[in-house]
């Protein structure tokens, strides 16, 4: 395109006048991104019909578009960027992929503006260039290269970006320096960690040492910001730096174990430590209590999670332990006091041929049960509307149900399936998705789901009530889910942060408030689930039943006395309408006019004769 046209293109389109830089970079001979289309190249434009040629890589060649069209999408690439040469020279770049991956991301740098980008606009390149999968665990290798690199400034934070320097800096001078700056004990330690892991030994670093150990130590001992994790990462960190300079490293004070002995929660301990530090905490614990090291373990075992899980469960077989592993999680499958996280570890791990001895005589319905329990526990903890990681990995492991259901009977399908139509950790359509591999081995299971009549046996336990009635019981159910059970979730997570649990009235409160809350939704699911809705029109006027207005006779007074006897959730004394249930009613249910009853209430006996009957819908009208 010329100044003319654009000019004219603009004239057309005022609006176009603040692209006028990318019009004038829409040159036949350009490279090109397209949102849609991919990857092309402008070949020429067509002055007459206004219309930029591309060719696209996908086949899509001489492809006309409208420049005005073209500037939302469309995105013009500089000769240098990272996908134009991965296409102009294909062999230069798949060597620097393969071989000189810091040499990659100094050349992408380079190429951005004011040579600097954030993760994300590096991994949007390296996802065209190296692929959509491949590219992640290539970018984490990278990353750790790039931290030793002095032409790159690594941000500290991911909303910082990556910046090639015009002149190198060491990056033990870089950190060397932050560390001295800064006053906040725990990131001493957390620059200390990133030290150590630059110098792999300590000799570039030396006569720094003695000061930065003299304040590490101080920082351990003195600050009061720090949580025991802090500090035990705090004594390691030291411990590393100082081994050039100290023999025994486990005589400095404080000690790993003194910070041990000081921990009142080892599972709290543990999650709070940085991953790389687990398995390194283990050893610690081994070393330190050698008489009780096994049953330590086995709690952090069932209260782990992530990454901590698979660290005690090798930490435990590197010892031998393989069938007390077994032991420990068939105990709590069967006590059904096995969490989330320890569940997930199974599931993930299910096809694993390292753990098949441990996981395998897991897999049986039982397991599921415990999941959907585990699903349901965290939906209730949890406010707002975090995803529950086990939740997801049951509804995207597509074999995972019908693979547990195998030697499942009937029954104990149904009654899975019906713990699942009550689960609050899924969303509706998940549940259907869900409910549909159920379905698939037992369509009888299908009645669940399409709320078909129910059978003999549970018509005889059946409610009968009016819509009215219906209604209201209905309406405070859904109260419950939408308003007062999330009400009461959020103040158990107000309640968690006003600390210590054990003195926290507050939080108490809030679980005997989520207690009461429960067991009445539950009440109310099986109530709703038995209720058959009347319109009393079956009634008849020549024997009682529900629906009928009936005249007595009290035999002690000899007073006349009307009652209509309708729905089980209809009554209303003061007007003379009882439900069904009450003793009266059902000592009445039957019986025709000049029929005799009697009726024994809080130790009162009464008799009472039937007068008349008539319908209730009669009387309405």
């Amino acid at each position: 395109m010329n100044k003319e046209a654009i000019d004219a293109l603009i004239e057309k389109n005022p609006l176009l006048a603040h692209s006028r830089e990318k019009l004038e970079s829409m040159q036949a001979g350009n490279y090109c991104l397209h949102r849609s289309w991919g990857f092309g190249k402008i070949v020429d434009y067509d002055e007459a019909q206004d219309r930029l040629i591309i060719d696209f890589e996908d086949g899509k060649t001489g492809h006309a578009m409208a420049p005005a069209f073209c500037v939302d999408k469309l995105d013009i690439l500089l000769e240098g960027d990272l996908l134009v040469r991965s296409r102009t020279e294909p062999d230069v770049i798949n060597e620097m992929i393969k071989k000189q991956p810091v040499e990659l991301i100094v050349s992408m740098l380079a190429q951005a503006p004011e040579q600097s980008m954030l993760a994300t606009e590096i991994e949007r390149a390296l996802a065209r260039v190296i692929g959509p999968i491949k590219y992640k665990k290539w970018w984490t290798a990278t990353k750790k290269h790039l931290i030793k690199e002095p032409r790159i400034g690594v941000p500290a934070k991911k909303t910082e970006p990556y910046v090639l320097r015009d002149e190198p800096i060491k990056p033990e001078d870089e950190i060397l320096e932050q560390f001295h700056k800064t006053r906040n004990s725990k990131e001493k330690i957390l620059l200390g960690d990133k030290l150590f892991a630059l110098s792999e030994n300590t000799e570039m670093v030396r006569e720094e040492l003695p000061e930065i150990l003299k304040v590490l130590t101080e920082a351990i001992q003195q600050s009061k910001s720090l949580n025991q994790a802090d500090r035990l990462h705090g004594v390691w960190v030291r411990n590393n730096l100082a081994r050039d300079l100290h023999e025994d490293v486990e005589t400095l004070e404080p000690s790993s174990a003194s910070i041990l002995d000081a921990t009142n929660d080892y599972s709290e301990l543990a999650e709070q430590l940085p991953a790389q530090y687990h398995k390194r905490y283990l050893d610690l614990i081994f070393r330190t209590y050698p008489d009780k090291w096994q049953q330590m373990v086995e709690d952090l075992l069932r209260n782990s999670g992530g990454k901590f899980t698979s660290e005690c469960v090798n930490f435990m077989l590197q010892h031998d332990l393989e069938s007390r592993i077994s032991h420990c999680l068939k105990r709590w499958l069967n006590e059904q006091t096995i969490k989330g996280p320890v569940l997930f570890w199974v599931i993930k791990n299910r096809n694993s041929k390292k753990y098949a001895p441990i996981i395998q005589p897991l897999m049986t319905p039982r397991i599921l049960n415990a999941m959907f329990y585990a699903i349901d526990y965290e939906a209730l903890q949890t406010a707002g509307t975090r995803r529950i990681p086990l939740a997801d990995l049951l509804s995207d492991d597509t074999d995972l149900i019908p693979d547990l259901l195998a030697d499942a009977d009937f029954e104990t399908a149904r009654d899975l399936a019906q713990t699942l139509l009550l689960n609050q950790g899924f969303e509706d359509l998940t549940k259907k998705s869900l409910l549909a591999r159920f379905i698939k081995r037992y369509p009888a299971i299908q009645s669940l789901v399409a709320g078909e009549k129910a059978t003999s046996n549970d018509e005889e336990d059946a409610l009968v009530v009016s819509q009215e009635s219906f209604n209201k019981v209905k309406k405070e159910y859904e109260e419950l889910i939408s308003k007062k059970i999330p009400e009461n979730k959020e103040a158990i997570a107000i309640a968690r942060e006003h600390g210590d649990l054990k003195e926290n009235s507050e939080y108490k409160m809030a679980r005997q408030d989520q207690d009461t809350l429960l067991a009445r939704k539950n009440q109310l699911e099986v109530d709703l689930g038995r209720a058959r809705v009347t319109t009393f029109e079956d009634a008849s006027d020549e024997s009682v039943g529900v629906g009928c207005v009936v005249t007595l006779l009290e035999g002690s007074t000899e007073k006349s006395v009307t009652y209509s006897i309708l729905g089980a959730w209809d009554s209303d004394p003061e007007n003379n309408i009882l439900s069904y249930k009450t003793p009266l009613a059902q000592s009445l249910l039957s019986k025709g006019k000049g029929e005799r009853v009697e009726t024994e209430i809080g130790g009162n006996k009464e008799s009472w004769t039937i007068q008349n009957i008539a319908r209730w819908v009669d009387q309405q009208r």
